[in-house]
């Protein structure tokens, strides 16, 4: 059977079962040692050894594990980065917090202070530190993380891009109590307590990075927006991801320390990220 065969008979498999077809070409990549897009590009010679690991890594999927733990890997801007169990995969619209930090940078135009709350893998602090760097742009980061699991994945893609970021281990509602920061950043758990989630996620990715609390789900968000309102510098800029239904809320909350809040939507046009600048 060809490469590409064997690769079309999966994809229906999974297809049928609801799983997106892609994920069946980026376990085959991880096991081939190649990129997505070179299985389309190239013939590839499928050995027993790797198609006994194929099997496995299908078998693992179809159970219900993300393509992501599987693999070791998840793409997020222009960086790919180490994940696991312990930490949250990387979601797309999360990306919108780094094109704010970008933004905000540029009209600065000197060294730029950054914090990023509850930084778990760290693809936003390292987003953000490359990107303005290949700007040529100066910027200082730390990236404030509790979770000992969290902590470790953090380090890891720290080292994997060898990217100057400080890291604290520290609740966000204790952290860097000395520290103005220019621009805060955050993705804190955010989804109500019971809320349903798909079982891809809430029976694999760690409810410490998903759930917010009680009723509105924002009694860890709170605690971020506290911990911002404490760092950020006069006129300095939060920038923070939300729930669809929650945006109301945090405009009306933000009001009192911040000026120019503003509700931001994603791709799909649901509102998903606050922006505000601490009043003076």
């Amino acid at each position: 059977m060809s490469l590409r065969h064997f690769l079309s008979e999966t994809r229906c498999e999974f297809e049928s079962l609801s799983i997106p077809a892609v994920d069946c070409e980026l376990l085959l990549a991880h096991v081939l040692g190649t990129s997505r897009m070179e299985l389309h590009a190239r013939e590839f010679l499928l050995t027993d050894e790797q198609k006994t690991e194929f099997d496995h890594l299908v078998a693992e999927r179809k159970s219900g594990r993300p393509t992501q733990y599987l693999i070791g890997k998840a793409p997020f801007r222009y960086l790919e980065f180490d994940v696991g169990p312990g930490v949250l995969i990387p979601r797309p619209e999360t990306e919108m917090l780094v094109d704010v930090a970008l933004d905000e940078i540029a009209k600065l135009n000197r060294t730029t202070s950054i914090v990023d709350l509850g930084s778990g893998s760290g693809v936003i602090a390292i987003s953000v530190a490359s990107e303005a760097a290949k700007r040529g742009n100066t910027v200082t980061v730390v990236a404030v993380e509790k979770d000992e699991q969290a902590l470790e994945w953090l380090r890891r893609n720290i080292a994997l891009h060898e990217i100057d970021i400080r890291v604290v281990a520290s609740d966000v509602s204790q952290a860097l109590v000395d520290v103005r920061a220019d621009i805060v950043l955050a993705n804190p758990p955010y989804v109500s307590t019971g809320s349903p989630l798909p079982d891809l996620v809430v029976d694999h990715e760690p409810h410490i990075a998903l759930f917010g609390g009680d009723g509105d789900g924002l009694d860890i968000p709170r605690q971020f927006i506290a911990a911002a309102t404490r760092i950020l510098k006069p006129g300095g800029l939060l920038a923070m991801e939300h729930a669809e239904n929650q945006g109301e809320i945090l405009e009306a909350e933000l009001s009192s320390d911040y000026r120019e809040v503003r509700i931001h939507q994603d791709l799909n046009k649901r509102n998903r990220m606050v922006t505000a600048r601490k009043r003076s």
